[in-house]
This record gives structure tokens, sequence and C-alpha cells, in this order.
């Protein structure tokens, strides 16, 4: 298999049969290819959709959701299930032009492991565009990321790449950093981007705070992902260096110059930071092996209903 694109796709009835149409004249370049639609949960008639395409076209594949997972999970599931030695992932709401998949894929050959589209003339409404610049600043400031869209579904990816990257909860606007964390080498192209036509917008303010929160995940992945106990143990050293020498001048004071210190405040704060620090060494412990037991875990963030094929 030569090309395989992943489509997570939750109420999009109305998209699928001109999104198909353009994919087929996109992909008619490569000699085997396979499209997945991830049917996330979809309320309307996005499955009833899917399979008449399929009934007509074997490479017209479906993943049937039991309920909606989220777009994570639908991306998780179309690379697990992928075969093709370059995977594709796009939106299912026609905002992706299928036409820019041979450049992108071009691009990969030139010695990369990921290409990310980079949505430079945005067809959103504003308030989604200023969103995602803040967003865009914030992992600038936090991860030191380079890559302007990191939110941009389209992207390219190399099978081995991408079918060892774990994605959870709503890390798949993070792919590109958690790429870069794993080591792979990563650029980004231009690509066009449109607007909507049919269907509803699945971005909302909820998703504001959640990214954030998504955010630090990430940056705490960067510096600490296999090794928790040092961040936490760190922060439980330093309360407990600063406690005991809080205790010290108090012991100092006390014995050095007789002065009563059972009623000061300074000593509930050395035994406070004291036990903070002891916790928090222990907490570091516990995360470590934690993480540990999870890598090791290799379990799933979805389940399939049906696959179609």
């Amino acid at each position: 298999m030569d090309i395989s694109v992943v489509i997570p796709a939750h109420n999009e009835e109305d998209n699928i049969p001109v999104l198909y149409s353009e994919l087929t004249e996109a992909l008619s370049v490569y000699k085997d290819y396979e499209i997945i639609i991830v049917n996330d949960g979809s309320s309307d008639n996005t499955f009833g959709v899917c399979k008449e395409i399929n009934g007509r076209d074997e490479r017209f594949k479906i993943i049937q959701f039991r309920k909606n997972y989220g777009q994570s999970a639908a991306l998780a599931a179309g690379f697990d299930y992928a075969s093709g030695d370059v995977i594709v992932s796009m939106d299912g709401d026609l905002q992706n032009d299928p036409m820019d998949i041979p450049r992108l894929v071009a691009k990969l050959e030139e010695g990369f492991d990921a290409v990310s589209g980079w949505r430079y003339n945005r067809k959103d409404k504003p308030f989604k565009k200023i969103s995602s610049r803040f967003g865009r600043l914030l992992r600038k400031i936090v991860l030191k990321d380079q890559i302007h869209d990191s939110g941009c579904t389209l992207k390219a990816y190399r099978k081995n790449v991408i079918k060892e990257t774990e994605l959870l909860g709503e890390m798949h606007r993070y792919i590109a950093e958690i790429l870069t964390l794993n080591g792979h080498k990563i650029t980004e192209l231009k690509v066009n981007h449109r607007p909507r036509t049919a269907g509803k917008t699945k971005y909302s303010m909820g998703k504001l705070p959640r990214g954030f929160l998504d955010l630090l995940i990430i940056a705490f992945q960067m510096r600490y992902a296999t090794r928790p106990v040092h961040l936490f143990g760190g922060i439980g050293l330093l309360s407990i260096v600063i406690g005991l020498l809080i205790g010290i001048y108090l012991i100092i004071v006390k014995y050095g110059y007789g002065q009563d210190i059972g009623n000061r405040p300074m000593l509930l704060l050395s035994v406070l930071l004291l036990i903070v620090g002891l916790q928090f060494i222990i907490l570091g412990i516990m995360a470590d092996l934690l993480i540990k037991i999870y890598y090791r875990d290799g379990k799933k963030d979805y389940k399939i209903n049906e696959i179609v094929e």
C-alpha cells in the first residue's frame, strides 16, 4: 500500500461524497491507496453515506465507533488500522484540500519523518483564528515550538513514525510536538484552506482550557515524561532544604541567644516545609513507578463497533 488517508468524521454526511470524489482525483497518481473514514459516533447519516461509497469502492474503508470518542481517538484508530507506507491525516469537513496530499508526500520524501500542513490563509471565523494565534504564542513560549500551525489536521507521516505515537485525551493538536519530543524530523508546508460549506464546526470555547492543560502535559512530557521523580523530587528537596535552613536558624536563636521559639510561626513553617518536601519526594517516586507501568500497558483509548472493508 502506497498511501493511507485517515479521516475522522463526526456528522459530515453532506461533505463525505464530495470529499471522496476529490480524494479519488488527488490520489489517482498513486498505484495503490486506501481511504479510511473513522465515523466518530455521528448522529446523522454519515455511516450510511460511507457504506454506500464502500459498496462501490473497496479502497474506501470505514471504522465505526460505538460512540463519540473525540478526534484524537479517531485518528489513533485510523493510524492503527492503516497499512500504507505513508499515512496522511485530514479533516472530513472539506476545509482541507485533497490536492495538497501529493505535495505533502513529495516533501516527506525529501528526508523528513512527518510534514505538517500550514493553513497560511485560513478561512475560519475571527474568534477561531485569534484563539489559534494565542495558542501558537503559548506553544512558542512554553515549548519553544517552531511549527506555525500545529492544529492543522492535514499532515503526512511515515508509517513507522506515526504508528509508534500514542494519542490520548485530546493530544491530536500536538502531534507535531510529540513527534519532535520523540526525536523525529518534522517540517511544515503551506497548504490551501477552504471555508466550511456544510455541516457545523466542532470547535467551541470549552476546548480552550482543555487545550491549555494539554499544553502543560506536553511541556511535562518533554522534560519529565520518563523521570517525573526529577520534577516532584526536585520540588521536595527544595522544600526540605528551606525547612532545614529555617530550623537551623531557629536553633541558633534558641541556644545561641536564649530566645523562646515555641510560639514563632517560623517553627511551624519549618515543620510544614519538611513534611511537604517529603510528600513531594514520595509523590515523585510513585509517579515514576506509575509511568513505567503505563508504558508497559498498551491499552487503547477507543472501542470499535464495526470495521467495513
